[in-house]
């Protein structure tokens, strides 16, 4: 594997002065892609369906493995689970009508709906959610999706082999579920709304086994119909969905890796949406056949950099702290990033956040230089690690002039995505640029994984940060049964990360789909299980 090393140029790289590498090379291709379709600009297309365009093949589509946003994306269209998220991100019923919980927060009964089947024709019925959740949790599903459940009474008993079922969840009658927990956990509804909650029959999965991953049977408001890997995935709709019914005949999704190929396809006509790349955001934007037909979606994600707070310079704060004063990251996102998103004050983005907050750590180079000369870091080499993505590394040569020009002497250094993350969790850089995005919309995702102590390294708290009050803040809300105390724990947690400053608190992305003109009733999402795939219309 061959590594790329980038050092500091005598030369300070500016916004307004940095023209990113490659251009020359995505020219080629672009015009290699025109040639290519010049000819046959037509594709032979289903009526009536909506067609979308995936970067990767789905590696499965069975909800105890799904870890891919492409997969989850469509399985929200083939499944439904106990509860889901409604237009404001508050849990609502799905398959259930109702739950109540006890005055403990440990016992959550679940009351289904009568009547909905499973695109086989079989009823739903209480004993497909145990079985549901007891497979995610067997050792022999090998299922990466374990944590969302891992918190049910008995669970870790069963996991390790010393009990044969799992005690916590209950069977009452064919159409009432009791689910206890070991303690009171409080964003337990949002994770019953994740994939990993979906609703799967047993007798389909019994007889298919590992086929199930791609002929998937489930309650949803789409089958699926036909699947070319790496080519295209065709959902139906079925008329015999309990819920809002599909106004399209279906959905069409082609796999395109290439930005380029996607995007010259959805101006031949033969996409209906697609995410517009960086690298085409502002032909869009400024072209008035397509800016009418833009669509912002205001991610629940976190941009940062990180520090690492276990070893000199960032295990003490004042120096974490200089870094961001730093960066001017208003000037970044107005300019080289072209506004595609919002300036993050702390690490739990804006839309989550039901506290007040102070706009975090302002732009003060001479303030930065100050504190790092004073520190005795002036020239201290750093060690900063990004991945070999062309937008990640002219982001990296920007933040390294603005540290460069406090007193550090950063060193840039690629690496391939797997080994990057790799040396990320091992705490191998002290630097490095990452992004963290909600698997649920609750401002406890981004702290417990990213600041608890017990998380160091792959489990999301990558830059080892510990402070014991933290951890208690954190605890405690996870554990209040109440929203507003829930609020003013999480709110206590983050004030006190953000003055300790482990993290540059970068921005939250926001991305933009741009559709056909004869797309229309379009909506959008900021969490991918919410698009059930029903209400768009040509």
């Amino acid at each position: 594997m061959k590594y790329t090393i980038l050092t500091a140029n005598d030369e300070e790289k500016t916004p307004s002065s940095f023209l990113p590498s490659g251009v020359i090379a995505k020219i080629v291709i672009y015009l290699s892609v025109v040639m290519v379709f010049v000819s046959c600009n037509t594709l032979n297309r289903l009526e009536g369906f909506v067609y979308y365009r995936l970067s990767a093949n789905p590696a499965t589509l069975d909800p105890a493995l799904i870890v891919d946003l492409a997969g989850g994306s469509i399985a929200a269209k083939i499944f439904n689970g106990l509860v889901r998220l409604n237009e404001d991100m508050e849990v609502a019923p799905d398959i259930s009508e109702g739950w109540t919980i006890s005055p403990d927060g440990l016992a959550y009964r679940f009351r289904l709906k009568k009547g909905i089947k499973y695109s086989n024709n079989q009823d739903v019925k209480a004993n497909d959610i145990k079985y549901s959740f007891v497979r995610i949790l067997d050792p022999k599903t090998r299922s990466p999706n374990i944590w969302a459940l891992d918190k049910i009474a008995g669970a870790k008993a069963f996991m390790a082999g010393r009990a044969r079922d799992v005690s916590g969840i209950k069977v009452i009658d064919d159409h009432t579920i009791e689910i206890r927990l070991e303690k009171p956990f409080s964003p337990f509804l949002y994770l019953l709304t994740m994939p990993a909650a979906y609703i799967v029959p047993e007798g389909e999965v019994r007889r298919l086994g590992p086929d199930f991953s791609f002929h998937p049977v489930g309650t949803g408001p789409f089958v699926l119909k036909e699947w070319l890997p790496d080519r295209t995935l065709r959902l139906e709709k079925r008329d015999d969905y309990f819920d809002n019914k599909a106004i399209v005949r279906g959905i069409v999704y082609r796999i395109i890796p290439e930005d380029l190929t996607a995007v010259t396809e959805f101006e031949l006509g033969n996409i209906d949406v697609i995410s517009i790349p960086a690298s085409h955001f502002r032909k869009f934007m400024d072209d008035p056949k397509w800016n009418r037909h833009i669509y912002p979606v205001k991610g629940i994600n976190t941009y940062y950099l990180g520090m690492n707070c276990s070893r000199p310079p960032f295990d003490r704060t004042d120096i974490r702290k200089a870094v961001s004063l730093a960066i001017d990251r208003d000037k970044l996102l107005t300019t080289f990033y072209e506004n595609r998103g919002r300036i993050a004050s702390g690490p739990v983005p804006d839309i989550l956040r039901k506290w007040e907050i102070s706009s975090g750590y302002g732009y003060d180079p001479e303030k930065a230089k100050d504190i790092i000369e004073r520190g005795g870091f002036e020239n201290r080499a750093i060690n900063f690690h990004v991945t070999a993505d062309q937008e990640v590394v002219d982001m990296a040569e920007f933040i390294q002039a603005y540290l460069n020009k406090a007193g550090l002497r950063v060193r840039i250094k690629q690496l391939e995505w797997s080994a990057y993350k790799e040396a990320i969790n091992r705490g191998e850089p002290d630097l490095f640029w990452l992004s963290w995005w909600a698997d649920y919309p609750d401002p406890e995702n981004f702290l417990f994984p990213l600041f608890h102590s017990s998380n160091f390294g792959p489990a999301g708290n990558r830059v080892r940060y510990k402070n014991s009050e933290v951890d208690r803040m954190i605890e405690l809300g996870q554990h209040a049964n109440n929203k507003t105390k829930r609020a003013a724990y999480y709110g206590k947690a983050e004030k006190l990360i953000i003055r300790d400053a482990p993290w540059v608190f970068f921005w939250h992305k926001t991305d933009y789909l741009v559709t056909q003109h004869y797309v229309t009733n379009f909506k959008t999402y900021p969490v991918y299980t919410m698009d059930k795939g029903t209400e768009i219309k040509f």
